[in-house]
């Protein structure tokens, strides 16, 4: 066990909606989520407490509608991500772990409504949670409502599970010669505009110090890899 993991009593988790959907590009490839089920629980049984933020753009871009006011459509998008939450924590359950789903705004009976003192009795009770709905206000990114929920529970550091393998300096689809960072500080993402989350998040990354590991989704085991100081992405530091 490493210093590193031994340093990382909390964690947050984000996920695309796109790379749950694998190939299919839409809706779920259930290998894919179990295959991310089975490396949390490695966590979890370590001890880990961990939060998960997933995106909602395997069911709904609103942003590409000129139809829609866009208020609704990121109302739309939030909903997306609690499908998804929902989704994705049923079959962490099947995996053998505890879960909770929790929303900024009432769902029912389908979700908790977030509060840290139920944030920090879950994590007691050695469940996984799941924040859904981003902010629950519309103009506000999951990448958003990513940095905010873990500056809320004080995790140590955003596991950013991304479609490509780090921070790099161009699009790599588009320029083959694109360079990867192996590290990079978060006023350099800021100032050239890197692609890691958006202005608004790594602003508030910047202003509360909070740091994140870049990595590939679909790289065997990269989740475990990046908590266990094994990271191959990029890790974007705040000092």
């Amino acid at each position: 066990m490493t210093e590193e993991k031994n340093k990382m009593k909390r964690v947050l988790l984000k996920l695309s909606g796109e790379a749950l959907a694998g190939s299919r590009k839409t809706g779920f490839d259930e290998p894919t989520v179990m295959q991310v089920a089975e490396q949390v629980k490695v966590l979890a049984d370590q001890g880990i407490e961990i939060g998960i933020v997933i995106g909602g753009g395997n069911f709904w871009r609103g942003r590409s509608s000129n139809n829609i006011e866009r208020s609704k459509a990121d109302q739309i998008g939030m909903l997306a991500t609690v499908m998804n939450c929902i989704y994705v924590s049923e079959i962490f359950r099947a995996a053998g772990m505890q879960t909770q789903v929790m929303t900024p705004f009432v769902c029912g009976s389908f979700t908790e409504l977030f509060s840290l003192d139920r944030v920090n009795a879950c994590f007691k009770e050695g469940k996984v949670l799941f924040f859904a709905g981003g902010t629950g206000h519309p103009y506000f990114s999951t990448d958003t409502a990513t940095v905010l929920r873990a500056v809320e529970i004080g995790a140590d550091v955003i596991l950013l599970a991304k479609s490509v393998d780090g921070v790099y300096d161009g699009d790599p689809k588009d320029n083959p010669d694109a360079k990867k960072y192996e590290e990079v500080s978060i006023q350099e993402v800021i100032d050239k505009k890197l692609q890691v989350v958006d202005m608004t998040a790594s602003i508030m990354c910047m202003e509360q110090k909070m740091p994140m590991l870049v990595f590939a989704l679909n790289e065997k085991n990269s989740i475990v890899n990046a908590v266990s100081g094994r990271l191959n992405g990029t890790r974007v530091t705040v000092v």
